[in-house]
């Protein structure tokens, strides 16, 4: 019976590699649920590695070459700035198509630069509540927001066609940038495919409210189908330009200068289709990889759970068993940090007397950010501020208190501000003797309930009370945006080379959008605005440290690790490397049918 089930299996083995060498199926898994494909409406992680394969915007990143290098994606050319960096220009390519569909009533849609121009705008439209429209307004596009002021005072349609000189098309290819400000970062911002992508009003006004389940780009790839929550399924694009995979990995980067060998002049997408589904607990997760049903634990948004990584990395080397089934393992510090933030409107964690800031210092001082690297991610870097590795501004030398673990520390600030235990049952007081209880968002996943338990040890330890409210993951964010959330921890990764963008979260015209902690602070914010209108240099440099201070002053995040992921991916996936600060990587590896052939048996 036994050896019958065994032919059995190889039967069906060999019938799926037959399968996969007819099309290649690229599959993935995400540890978190998408929200939507509208990237108006999106800032999730999940949803925009999804968009950022649909969607393209005019610039993109090579994925070998590090330290990062932009080129060309749907641009002609590169694109130029006044002398003062407040106008941007830069010339689209003619002859690039969006993918057939029905909006376009059986004509061909050709990319033009007013699709730029459009999608910005779509954030600015009230009407879509876009999560990163605080990013957008505080960019000063000339006259966009005086457009979206007067929708909203007239309680009126957002107007679409009204021109203005911030975001224009001279001509059919020409994309004109004019800034209220200087921006001599501006650059990367033609870069970001999952969310300022080229949209067609034409796909938006057919589906209306539906359109976060119809998105329709030049990518390489389009929605096939999606079963929220569950699966994502994306297939090659037919109508996708001719373009080849090609590199520019520095000549000593050995694994780069490797894969470019194997890929080089390989027409792109490499793959047919990506499925990816979505496992949210450990074990499952670690399961479906072993099983070969997923082809790689990759990314952040689908890494290996840090429940299995002393298992499948020991030491930061790949373990023997894994090795021999010719699975690969890479490790990474990621641009990207664990956080936890406070609710600075909240009347419990909230405020700027001494009394609030000091409960969250002595919060932050009582949690085991070592315990966390080494027991629940299994590999980390101490943050001691927002800004992150691999960006300008993050100082590996810098110290503060943000990195600290000292609980009797925290126990003289709680005494020292009134928060005492005046009933003796162990727990502490607020100064005015109301109970002191900290409310936690979480999420009911195993890797969630491991955070929830350090917190709670490290808490009680010091006499405060802690409960947590459990939402799937994107509620939490829904709440979180609304400002209905105390306490909640999540992650935080880099969307470009500039450390700033992780300063936005403290940015007080960011709050309910990436500042969640709705800080707001006003030498921060003059710092903050300084800093977007200078370059690189001495000055800026100078900036970054005084942010840095504030942000560890008055403590409206505690920001924990800076994550050391590790990517496993079987034998048979050619030219994986983990992305820096952008999403798309999909139509940039292939699958070797031979080699799956030959580890599946």
């Amino acid at each position: 019976m036994k050896k019958w089930l065994f032919v059995l299996f190889a039967a069906l083995a060999c019938a799926g590699s037959a399968q996969s060498a007819e099309r290649k199926v690229l599959r993935l898994a995400f540890t978190k649920a998408e929200t939507s494909f509208d990237p108006a409406r999106i800032v999730d992680l999940y949803s925009r590695t999804v968009t950022a394969h649909i969607f393209e915007a005019p610039l993109t990143y090579d994925h070998l070459a590090r330290p990062f290098k932009l080129k060309l994606l749907t641009a002609e050319s590169m694109p130029e700035h006044s002398p003062d960096y407040r106008v941007w220009t830069i010339k689209i390519r003619p002859g690039i198509y969006f993918a057939d569909d029905p909006a376009f009533k059986g004509q061909r849609r050709e990319l033009v630069a007013a699709d730029y121009v459009y999608q910005i705008k779509r954030i600015a439209d009230p009407k879509n509540k876009s999560p990163v429209v605080a990013s957008v307004l505080e960019t000063k596009y000339i006259g966009l927001n005086a457009l979206r002021d007067e929708a909203v005072k007239n309680n009126k349609p957002f107007d679409y066609d009204k021109p203005i000189a911030g975001l224009s098309a001279p001509d059919r290819y020409t994309l004109r940038i004019e800034l209220e400000e200087p921006r001599p970062g501006y650059t990367e911002s033609f870069a970001g495919s999952d969310l300022l992508g080229a949209v067609a009003r034409e796909v938006v006004e057919h589906y209306g409210d539906q359109i976060d389940a119809h998105p329709v780009g030049t990518g390489p790839f389009k929605l096939k189908s999606w079963r929220r929550s569950s699966e994502i399924v994306l297939e090659r694009n037919p109508q996708y330009r001719e373009r080849y995979y090609d590199a520019e990995p520095a000549p000593d980067d050995k694994a780069g200068q490797a894969i470019l060998a194997k890929l080089k002049g390989k027409r792109l997408p490499m793959v047919d289709e990506v499925r990816v589904a979505i496992i949210e607990q450990s074990q499952p997760m670690w399961l479906s990889f072993l099983n070969t049903e997923v082809d790689g634990l990759v990314t952040n948004a689908g890494r290996v759970p840090p429940d299995f990584l002393g298992i499948a990395m020991p030491g930061g080397k790949l373990a023997p068993f894994l090795a021999k089934r010719g699975i690969q393992g890479l490790r990474n510090v990621n641009p990207d940090s664990g956080l936890a933030y406070f609710n600075m409107e909240d009347s419990v964690v909230g405020g700027y007397t001494p009394e609030k800031i000091a409960l969250r210092r002595a919060i932050s001082l009582a949690y085991d950010v070592d315990f966390e690297i080494r027991n629940i991610r299994r590999g980390g870097i101490r943050a001691q501020s927002p800004v992150v590795p691999h960006t300008v501004g993050y100082d590996p030398k810098f110290k503060s208190e943000m990195g600290d673990y000292d609980p009797a520390r925290a126990k003289a600030l709680l005494d020292l501000y009134g928060y005492l235990d005046r009933n003796n049952d162990g727990w502490r007081e607020l100064p005015d003797g109301k109970p002191l209880t900290i409310e936690m968002a979480s999420q009911p996943d195993d890797l969630s309930r491991k955070f929830d338990e350090l917190w709670k040890k490290n808490l009680n330890a010091v006499g405060i009370r802690i409960v947590f409210r459990q939402a799937q993951w994107p509620e939490n964010l829904k709440a979180a945006r609304a400002g209905k959330l105390q306490f909640w921890q999540l992650g935080s990764s880099a969307a470009s080379s500039d450390g700033q963008g992780a300063l936005g979260r403290l940015y007080g015209p960011q709050a309910a959008s990436q500042n969640l902690a709705r800080f707001k602070h006003a030498e921060f914010d003059k710092i903050y605005q300084r800093m977007r209108e200078i370059p690189d240099g001495p000055e800026r440099e100078a900036l970054f440290l005084k942010a840095k201070q504030i942000a560890v002053a008055y403590m409206p995040y505690k920001h924990t690790a800076h994550r050391m992921e590790a990517d496993l991916l079987h034998g048979w996936v050619v030219g994986y490397r983990r992305p820096l600060f952008w999403q798309e990587w999909w139509h940039m590896v292939d699958i070797d049918t031979d080699r799956q052939a030959e580890l599946l048996h």
